[in-house]
């Protein structure tokens, strides 16, 4: 395996060799993070941080999520069912179908407060961070695993821009355009964006003769930064985003099916069939493409004035988020003949399955941070949340006539699409937090770090008169609270290598599973379900290193760690009545580690790479004693990512040849506590050529991901419910700056 790439890597290089100019940077480029509410250098932040500039992040074409959690050691993460849904994995603390993130999502200094936000398209990027182990300190509730910090590029005092366009597979059409310059000199600065795709999808269904997997996205973000004095600035940002696709692109591997695929109404499903983690279907029978319709609007302004002393700083935000999905329901297939579940309302063959969200959240922030340039440095402040959601999840009579949007009123008998089952809820969440941390270097080579943040996270759900099980009309009230202390030292072994280790607490919040699935997943025999989900708390050892050498053409970073686990949050799909829901694992232990490198073999070449590893253990889970001693669910055992990228010279003093190799190994995880199937490692290489004007006014690239096309399920769902992931993907892209 590693053989074949180093095979690529030389091939990489000696393809694209043309003697190097000293012309061309010859050694790493600096990186400046903000991982811990100030601007410092990487190489001193003491924090398992994986940033890419905004260099880095135009020549790997990240356009969505997954493309720079390729390129992070230890995370993970998978795309299915809808555009919202994202289960992402880092050291081994997963995000689950209906739950909150691990890990904060900061984007230009407020945080995303919705989980269905991570997974929209990226560009106009400056600097992405990955900071992994617990951020709860300074980011709050749900930091448990880490933080992902983005950042735009920034208004500039001078008219610039770019538009981009392309295609590729899927019958792909994308373009994107950026416009940013002063609307006074030095004062007051704009910068617009907008991107747009539109493809018919890469997956077939021979019944429908159509592709299954349509997708189109417009995003338009916007900035206006005012500058009226050396001390006061303000940042305007808005953004807005519709996406259309479809939906609930899964397999049953329970299904009988006839010689034609179609599924065998004599038959049509089968439980006593085992689940395979590494079967793959990746052409669809079912009677209806499904349906995906998702908006996402934010305002923030974020407002800092320069005290002298310390800078006082205030982040209002307010941000929408709705989206429908609903399609074919389990098994996912074709046939005329629809039965029912014994004694119930529910199907259990070519039923119709939907979900509507709808969540609304105000948040403000105000922190006084003092300045950098003294020994001790420190920060207080204080955090407020509101959010309104409503959920609804329906099953439905699938008679062929299509599936109905259902919201907060189950569609009637008579309608195309009578609703079989209905739960819904309004959820009021009241979330408040202080917090404050102090760095002080006791010495020149030693510094010490104390950080404190305290959550309240108070919730009241409203259960719909409607609910078809359950306590309809019900109120139910909880509230969940955590201290998240952390405390870190890192000590400067010479000019080139600084050590570090930390301990901290983070902390997941709990919430409500939508009330009665509790009771219809004991009905059909689901025991060990609650409506109510306790929260989770995770505590994390970590030691670390950092270095730099060969006069800053070669980075080093590493780490080891070990976290405990309470009520680790673990997702249970319960066919028969499409209920989704949530239980806890009671104690898990994560052990591993990270390692980090990259090279600057000559100029213009570079080198890097990232080693993950975790190892995961449940080691109490009340639902199942049995399980215990199993690997943890959706928890890669390693991740392994590496890649070459050479930017030649100019050629006859007019464009530079560029190309790129990426490799990315996912390694053998189990989907279950029972561990009943584990996919198998999965390898992926990425392969980038493209040409550039020496000015940099223009430049052409095709990228290929999946370049061996590899055939692999994305997700696999206990009992048998699979969705395949992409397969190979090519995209041609120009673009032009001015």
């Amino acid at each position: 395996m590693i053989s074949r790439l180093q095979i690529a890597l030389c091939w990489c290089a000696t393809l694209c060799w043309v003697e190097p100019s000293a012309a061309q940077d010859d050694v790493l480029q600096e990186v400046i993070v903000t991982a811990r509410g100030r601007s410092e250098q990487l190489q001193d932040v003491p924090i398992s941080d994986s940033a890419l500039t905004q260099k880095q992040i135009e020549a790997a074409h990240i356009r969505e999520v997954g493309d720079f959690i390729n390129l992070t050691p230890n995370v993970s993460i998978v795309q299915a069912q809808n555009a919202g849904y994202s289960a992402l994995t880092i050291r081994g603390i997963t995000q689950v179908r209906n739950s909150e993130s691990p890990v904060a999502v900061v984007v230009d200094g407020v945080e995303q407060v919705n989980s269905y936000q991570l997974t929209q398209q990226l560009f106009d990027l400056e600097r992405i961070e990955v900071l992994r182990g617990p951020q709860g300190a300074l980011y709050g509730r749900n930091a448990e695993g880490g933080a992902i910090l983005i950042t735009t590029r920034q208004p500039t005092n001078e008219l610039e821009g770019h538009v981009d366009a392309g295609g590729g597979s899927g019958k792909e059409f994308n373009t994107q355009a950026v416009v940013s310059g002063p609307i006074v000199k030095d004062q007051l600065l704009f910068r617009l964006g907008t991107n747009y795709v539109d493809r018919s999808g890469h997956f077939d269904n021979v019944f429908l003769d159509r592709h299954q997997d349509p997708f189109r996205d417009v995003s338009v973000q916007g900035l206006l930064k005012w500058l009226p004095n050396d001390k006061l600035s303000a940042d305007l940002r808005g953004s807005f985003s519709r996406t259309n696709g479809g939906s609930l692109n899964y397999h049953f591997q329970g299904a009988g099916l006839l010689p034609n695929g179609l599924i065998d109404p004599a038959n049509p499903v089968n439980f006593s069939i085992p689940g395979n983690a590494n079967l793959v279907r990746d052409t669809f029978i079912s009677r209806d493409i499904g349906t995906d319709r998702r908006t996402i609007g934010e305002v923030s302004l974020k407002v800092a004035y320069d005290l002298d002393f310390a800078t006082v700083s205030s982040v209002s935000a307010w941000n929408h988020v709705e989206e429908f999905y609903g399609g074919d329901g389990y098994p996912y297939g074709n046939t005329t003949t629809l039965r029912l579940i014994p004694g119930s309302d529910a199907f259990d063959v070519d039923a119709s399955a939907t979900q509507y969200l709808d969540v609304t959240a105000r948040s403000q922030e105000v922190r006084l941070t003092s300045r950098n340039d003294q020994p001790l440095r420190w920060m207080i402040g204080g955090y407020y949340l509101y959010t309104d959601r409503y959920i609804s999840t329906t099953t439905g009579f699938n008679n062929g006539l299509g599936i109905l949007q259902v919201e907060t009123i189950p569609a009637g008998p008579d309608s195309i699409n009578p609703t079989l089952s209905f739960l819904g809820d309004n959820n009021h969440n009241t979330a408040t937090a202080g917090f404050a941390n102090v760095d002080y270097d006791v010495l020149p080579q030693l510094q010490l770090s104390a950080a404190y943040r305290y959550d309240r996270d108070r919730r009241t759900q409203f259960v719909s008169a409607y609910n078809t099980s359950g306590s309809p009309g019900a109120v139910n009230r909880a509230t969940f609270s955590q201290g998240q202390p952390k405390f870190t030292a890192m000590y400067k072994a010479s000019s080139d290598l600084n050590l570090y280790g930390s301990w901290g607490i983070g902390f997941r919040s709990g919430e409500f599973n939508q009330n009665g699935t509790a009771q219809a997943a004991a009905a059909v025999g689901v025991n060990g379900v609650s409506d109510r989900v306790p929260q989770e708390k995770a505590t994390t050892a970590e030691v670390g290193f950092k270095g730099s050498w060969l006069s800053n053409r070669l980075s080093v970073s590493g780490d080891v760690y070990q976290t405990d686990v309470d009520n680790q949050q673990y997702f249970v799909f319960v066919g028969a009545i499409a209920a989704q829901v949530l239980v806890p694992i009671d104690k898990v232990r994560l052990r591993g580690g990270e390692l980090e490198a990259q090279a600057l073999i000559a100029p213009g070449l570079d080198v890097f790479g990232g080693l993950g590893v975790t190892q995961s253990r449940i080691n109490r889970y009340a639902v199942d004693a049995t399980a215990v001693g199993n690997w943890a669910p959706y928890v890669p055992r390693m991740t392994f990512n590496a890649g070459a990228q050479y930017r030649t010279v100019p050629i006859a003093d007019t464009f530079r040849l560029v190309t790129r190799l990426d490799y990315r190994l996912l390694g053998k995880q189990y989907w279950d506590t029972e561990n009943s199937t584990a996919r198998d490692p999965v390898n992926l290489v990425g392969l980038t050529l493209g040409f550039e004007d020496a000015k940099g006014t223009w430049n052409a690239s095709v990228r290929v991901d999946n370049l061996l096309d590899k055939k692999y399920n994305a997700e696999y769902v206990a009992g048998g419910y699979v969705e395949p992931a992409l397969p190979r993907v090519i995209r041609g892209t120009v673009r032009v700056s001015f």
